[in-house]
């Protein structure tokens, strides 16, 4: 960017010794055209003329990127990791490169999640037609069937779709921290069925028609001959139009609009309609979710909205860095009771993993993650939310009255 800059306060400065050599009245409407052209000039704009084409790999090997056997993402020639400024001094073009390849990273997470994992997705809204946009969610294959224990997982906000928590973990650290893979294996291990929910797809993105051009309105009335002023305005048009373009030729990004999926058009509404057609439909008898920041408040606002259900269904609740907030989403008085018991939020601190914080809002304990960054309190908790659930899970079957036949043969 420095460069860009130099160049651009280079030609500022040739443009006013110009500006100064012009002397006499027959040079004074010179010296106000280049002044209008100044004043015109976008130096934003100005940097962005020397950017290479928006146009990128399409798969990991052809960004010549891979990922290891520690699940980190390397140069598949240096082994270096992931470097954002590929360009100096062109960081629109680094942001949209960046971009590029975590639409890859998205994919390539899908195919974890179908092959490593044995997931299998299923579409959102269940009845949509042929011509509607749609979403998905991932399930295990006992996600509706276990009788036991279901896990639902439920991201946070942002890029980041099935099977991710951060994608900037993903790219610069590794997969086990970015991606919820680990809890999905984990869960599955230890007899859970397992849903995934894709909080985030919640539109189609289609290209805009092009347009015509606008008209241009007529400009006011002249005393001076039609003729005349048009020849004079032509060959002043152009001049001003070839100097400015030498200097402004930025790169033009397509538009773009969304249309939304039926019933699925925001992270609440994502999550009621997975309750409402899968979970609630579920056979498990527990059913643990784990939701991360703005996961957080999307399960709150299903807890308004399905407050005794999910009363009834869910045996436990962790949260990470949840964004939720129970006087602005006005909770119930039952909803924060209930919240106090069966939920826990690791949030980020400096405090060691687990150490008990004084509680914001009367909803839920809060503890530490062990870590002062937002996106990894996910991966920082992990031990500790499958101890959590398993100790809930534990005191909630202690509390249970036994069956009268099992009664009896203790009784023998």
């Amino acid at each position: 960017m420095l460069s860009h800059l130099c160049a651009a306060t280079q030609t500022l400065y040739i443009l006013w010794i110009a500006m100064a050599q012009v002397a006499g009245h027959e040079d004074r409407e010179k010296t106000t055209a280049l002044k209008d052209l100044l004043s015109r000039i976008d130096l934003d704009e100005l940097m962005k003329k020397d950017e290479p084409p928006f146009t990128f790999p399409k798969t990991l090997e052809e960004f010549e990127y891979a990922f290891n056997e520690y699940g980190q993402l390397r140069h598949i020639k240096t082994g270096e990791p992931f470097v954002f400024n590929a360009r100096e001094d062109l960081h629109r073009w680094n942001q949209k490169r960046y971009e590029a390849l975590g639409e890859i990273i998205t994919q390539y997470v899908y195919e974890l999640l179908e092959k490593k994992c044995n997931m299998t997705k299923a579409i959102l809204p269940v009845d949509a037609t042929d011509v509607e946009p749609t979403s998905f969610i991932y399930q295990s294959s006992d996600a509706l069937s276990n009788p036991s224990k279901l896990l639902v997982l439920i991201q946070g906000s942002g890029v980041v779709r099935a099977g991710q928590w951060a994608r900037r973990l993903i790219i610069n650290q590794d997969l086990d921290s970015g991606t919820q893979i680990p809890f999905i294996t984990r869960a599955i291990e230890e007899g859970y069925g397992v849903m995934v929910l894709n909080p985030n797809e919640n539109y189609l993105e289609v290209e805009k028609p092009v347009q015509s051009p606008l008209i241009p309105s007529p400009t006011e009335p002249s005393d001076e001959p039609a003729e005349k002023r048009e020849r004079k305005e032509d060959k002043e048009g152009k001049k001003k139009r070839e100097f400015y373009e030498k200097y402004r030729n930025p790169q033009k990004e397509t538009e773009t609009e969304r249309i939304p999926i039926r019933e699925n058009g925001s992270s609440e509404e994502h999550v009621l309609y997975v309750w409402d057609h899968f979970v609630s439909k579920a056979a498990a008898k527990n059913v643990f979710i784990m939701a991360h920041s703005y996961g957080g408040l999307s399960f709150v606002e299903l807890m308004n909205q399905r407050e005794m259900q999910v009363k009834n269904r869910v045996c436990a609740v962790a949260l990470t860095d949840s964004a939720h907030n129970i006087w602005l989403q006005e909770t119930s008085k039952g909803t924060q009771d209930w919240m106090q018991q069966h939920c826990c939020n690791w949030v980020s601190s400096p405090e060691p993993l687990d150490t008990p914080l004084d509680p914001m809002l009367p909803d839920c304990p809060r503890v530490s993650a062990g870590t002062e960054r937002h996106e990894l309190t996910s991966w920082m908790s992990f031990n500790s939310i499958f101890m959590f659930f398993s100790d809930i899970l534990e005191a909630k079957e202690s509390e249970e009255p036994e069956p009268l036949l099992l009664k009896s043969a203790h009784s023998l």
